[in-house]
């Protein structure tokens, strides 16, 4: 017993000092949750909340590593220790270095058994490592897996010892982008939408018993339509003479069935739909019993759902959610963080991305190249958030109209592999509704065949063939991208036309940037206001795309990404830069679209004329008693060739521009008027001598902007006078100025 005392207060001492030595890797931005990762608390949830086990020990925490030549084999002697579940290259690894392609990561740690677990098959888990893993257990090889993005397993209990420690090691290679592999953003030179490599565990690692015959896998199938769930059940081990139970409980509800095959289908009465205004969860309770006996059990939750591509009752194709269209407005959510890269610091930093992302009014994220942990997902189903789910990209990229890749055959399998595996973990989660094999062309082989593969492995959801630009005209979307847009694709007979990615407008905040300088975002702005000002008129013009007939958008992104400045919160989270009033734009989106009425055409509708001077005029030109009769004349628009969406009318390539045009409304009451505007660049625009907009910078498209409440009092039946100043200083440049008026 003495002996026992001074070994544990030996062990006590050794876990202590390890416990002082780690900390994280300074000279980049953290976010608030750093101070509570430590070796003791690193992600302590269960990981996979789709199939719970009461008993499991979690393996996060320290571990040896080295970094050798990948041709040696496992070393005797370690570098040093490393926090995981955090990838080396992050700050929360305590590491902060590269691995590169040459050399191989090597992972080892001891652990003890319960004593409580007796006789009981052990299951070691890896929630995802990047991206060649070897593992051994005791000096034991169990076995290789490939895939940086998919959960896996080994059986370890032959290999371990009657009692003591027992020891994990792992061996890890991530050639990064000098190999074909899924990879997402990251490449060994971080650069613009590029970003740092991600090597080695960056999910939890854990173990647990199971029982000789176990369930070892849930696949729940909502049926809407017929009011079940459908439960199959994969066993582990001789489950011969057993019999599947099902337990489902709600308030208000349960019910219950068995079979004595592998499948079970339970009948839901009264169905509470999921959606994101009701994400209504059931708990499932699934047994493996002999008899009255249960040998197994696993906790789970599903819901009801349905989506699908439907006509509308104008005979438009859109997106509907359990027999109802839904618009789909949400966020390009990368999934990145400045201390853990790939890893969120705690479960709590994980649900706030979602949270904030329902508090600000949008419905939905795409998970853009990146798979999550599983506890992601969970968010998302129990706070409300449809998912787009991306396949993680690699290999080579074709554009414009390239024709497909010849992947080779070990890079198509390796894709292969790796998508089926993707859906098989995340099949369960209902707030999943729709997968993205390929994004910008990036890896896209084989389209048709791919897709048709894809809806056949899950024709519960929708698949977005190419999210982009290299649309092959399959799938159940189609998918463009239009910075900073919005813009649609024109409507299809089978499709719904969706806008996959627009906006990126940035804004660094100082002391919240991944680097003091060089950020960039894809439209610059220096304030807030500036920023939120500019979001508003894409949410003014993206409202009248619904209407017209888009089925969803993607705003890009969530937040900040190391130089990339464009995310509605800094990388840090410390700052959301959108304010509240996107919330009641977000929500019109939902909504019945709007009635357009051109009060005042523009160069889209036909020629018109204005008179113009490129002549500093006095100071009250803008007024209605001004005399313009020696401006020139021209029809509209104004400015240069081949500047984005310009409809040529008249050449203006000088500095400034001063334009007037006598227009005639014939009518008093008026709705919401909003000017449809062309700019490049920064413009202001009066109605009878009132101020009714400004705005900066350049647009390649037309933008649809409020007018001021003063310039709206000025409009009046008959005549009124439009008066527009612009003014250009590099590159090249427009001006087009019209009237629309939306009702409800």
């Amino acid at each position: 017993m003495k002996q026992v005392c001074i070994a544990a207060a030996v062990l006590m001492l050794v876990s202590n000092v390890c416990l002082a030595e780690w900390k994280p890797v300074e000279g980049k931005i953290m976010t608030r949750w750093a101070a509570e990762v430590s070796p003791d608390n690193a992600l302590r949830e269960y990981p996979r909340p789709m199939m719970v086990r009461s008993e499991w020990l979690n393996l996060n925490g320290l571990w040896d590593y080295a970094i050798r030549p990948r041709t040696e084999a496992a070393p005797q002697q370690f570098d040093g220790q490393i926090l995981v579940p955090f990838a080396i290259e992050s700050a929360f690894s305590g590491v902060g270095k590269r691995v590169g392609t040459a050399n191989r990561l090597w992972y080892r740690r001891t652990f003890q058994i319960p004593a409580g677990w007796g006789n009981q098959r052990v299951i070691l888990h890896f929630g995802a490592v990047d991206w060649d893993t070897d593992v051994w257990v005791n000096g034991q090889y169990l076995g290789n897996h490939k895939g940086g993005f998919d959960p896996f397993s080994f059986e370890v209990t032959g290999a371990l010892k009657a009692s003591g420690q027992q020891e994990v090691v792992l061996g890890v290679w991530d050639p990064t982008d000098n190999s074909f592999q899924p990879r997402g953003k990251q490449v060994n030179n971080p650069n613009g939408i590029w970003y740092t490599p991600v090597t080695g565990i960056w999910q939890t690692v854990w173990i647990e018993p199971v029982p000789k015959a176990s369930i070892a896998d849930l696949k729940l199938t909502p049926d809407v339509d017929n009011k079940r769930i459908r439960i199959e059940v994969s066993t582990r081990g001789d489950a011969s003479g057993l019999t599947i139970s099902a337990l489902a409980s709600a308030p208000g509800f349960s019910g219950a069935a068995s079979s004595t095959d592998t499948t079970a289908s339970l009948v839901v009465t009264n169905p509470r739909l999921w959606s994101p205004d009701d994400p209504f969860l059931y708990d499932l309770t699934v047994q493996l019993k002999d008899g009255s006996k249960v040998v197994d059990e696993v906790k789970s939750y599903f819901a009801m759902r349905k989506i699908e591509v439907k006509k509308d009752d104008k005979g438009i194709n859109r997106l509907f959610l359990n027999n109802e269209p839904l618009f789909q407005y949400g966020l390009l959510d990368q999934g990145w963080w400045p201390d853990g890269l790939y890893t969120a610091p705690t479960d709590e930093a994980l649900r706030y991305d979602v949270q904030v992302t329902k508090q600000l009014g949008y419905n939905m994220l795409r998970k853009h190249v990146k798979v999550e942990p599983q506890r992601l997902y969970y968010w998302c189903d129990k706070i409300g958030v449809l998912v787009w789910q991306d396949m993680p990209s690699g290999d080579a990229g074709i554009h414009g109209d390239m024709p497909d890749l010849n992947r080779n055959p070990i890079s198509a399998a390796q894709y292969e592999r790796e998508y089926k595996a993707m859906v098989e973990a995340l099949y369960n989660h209902p707030s999943i509704v729709m997968w993205v094999p390929f994004n910008e062309g990036w890896g896209q082989f084989d389209t048709q065949r791919i897709v048709a593969w894809a809806e056949q492995l899950d024709p519960t959801r929708l698949v977005n063939n190419a999210s982009g630009w290299t649309d092959r005209k399959v799938g159940h979307v189609h998918d463009i991208h239009a910075y900073p847009g919005p813009a649609m694709p024109p409507l299809e007979d089978k499709r719904a036309v969706v806008l996959g990615e627009f906006g990126g407008l940035g804004l660094p905040i100082k002391g919240h940037t991944w680097q003091d300088e060089r950020n960039w975002g894809y439209r610059s702005y220096t304030t807030l206001d500036e920023l939120n000002a500019a979001y508003a008129n894409l949410m003014h013009r993206l409202r009248l795309l619904v209407g017209e007939g888009l089925a969803a958008a993607v705003y890009t992104q969530t937040t900040d990404v190391e130089i990339e400045v464009n995310g509605i919160m800094t990388y840090d989270r410390a700052i959301i830069k959108l304010d509240q009033s996107v919330v009641p734009l977000h929500q019109k989106l939902y909504q019945k679209p709007p009635t357009v009425k051109v009060l005042v055409p523009n160069a889209r509708q036909g020629r018109y004329t204005w008179k113009y001077t490129t002549d500093r005029p006095q100071d009250n030109w803008f007024a209605p008693e001004f005399d313009d009769s020696n401006w020139k004349s021209g029809p509209g628009g104004f400015g240069t060739a081949g500047t984005p969406g310009i409809i040529l009318g008249t050449v203006w390539n000088a500095d400034n521009i001063w334009l007037r045009r006598t227009v005639r409304i014939d009518k008093s009451d008026v709705g919401e008027v909003m000017l449809s505007i062309l700019h490049d660049e920064d413009a202001v625009v009066y109605i009878n001598g009132v101020k009714a907009a400004q705005t900066t910078g350049f647009i390649g498209n037309y933008a649809i902007i409020p007018i001021s409440d003063a310039a709206k009092k000025a409009l009046k039946p008959g005549e009124n006078l439009i008066a527009v100043h612009c003014r250009n200083t590099t590159g090249g440049q427009s001006i087009d100025v019209g009237l629309i008026e939306l009702t409800d």
